[in-house]
């Protein structure tokens, strides 16, 4: 079965291009300078509790964890140093191999014209690949945009049993 992720080329609704792609180990750099340009309150938004330092230890592990336990995606741009990573969205497959957990995260100045859509679209895309059955994702109540964007593409969203601030976004594949 093919677990790789074809090369897309994105033109974003405000006319700037992205290229989307598997994630490779050999960008952790470019991974951690883009957490490093994420707000507070973005990385409040991905992780749901404040987070100052990236954990490189639990980066490393996911990266060299792909594609056997799931798979990763960036959206890049062109930069001085080569590339700046713009968007990330993974999915790891749960132990009973038919359902995934997703993760996105989208830079500030890239939120709002249609990235978090293309790599949400891709990533489902690949876990259909996979013969993954269904994918699930946990976002704060207060991230309103991820929450339309999971209902515009066909996600079930519920309350967490025991935790109001959060939802449960669970699409059938």
């Amino acid at each position: 079965m093919d677990t790789t992720l074809t090369d897309l080329d994105v033109t974003l609704r405000d006319g700037r291009a992205v290229h989307i792609r598997a994630v490779r180990p050999a960008d952790e750099a470019e991974i951690l300078q883009a957490f490093g340009r994420l707000s507070a309150e973005a990385r409040y938004m991905r992780f749901m509790h404040s987070v100052r330092e990236p954990n490189i230890e639990r980066l490393r592990k996911t990266l060299a964890s792909f594609p056997e336990k799931g798979i990763g995606i960036v959206a890049t741009v062109p930069a001085d140093d080569g590339i700046d990573v713009v968007g990330s969205a993974i999915f790891v497959i749960t132990s009973d191999q038919t359902s995934c957990e997703f993760a996105i995260t989208v830079a500030s100045g890239f939120g709002g014209v249609g990235l978090a859509t293309a790599l949400m679209r891709a990533l489902i895309g690949s876990a259909k690949q996979r013969g993954i059955k269904e994918m699930d994702g946990f976002v704060l109540a207060a991230n309103k945009p991820m929450l339309h964007l999971a209902r515009r593409l066909g996600f079930n969203i519920a309350p967490e049993p025991g935790d109001e601030a959060v939802r449960i976004c669970r699409l059938q594949l």
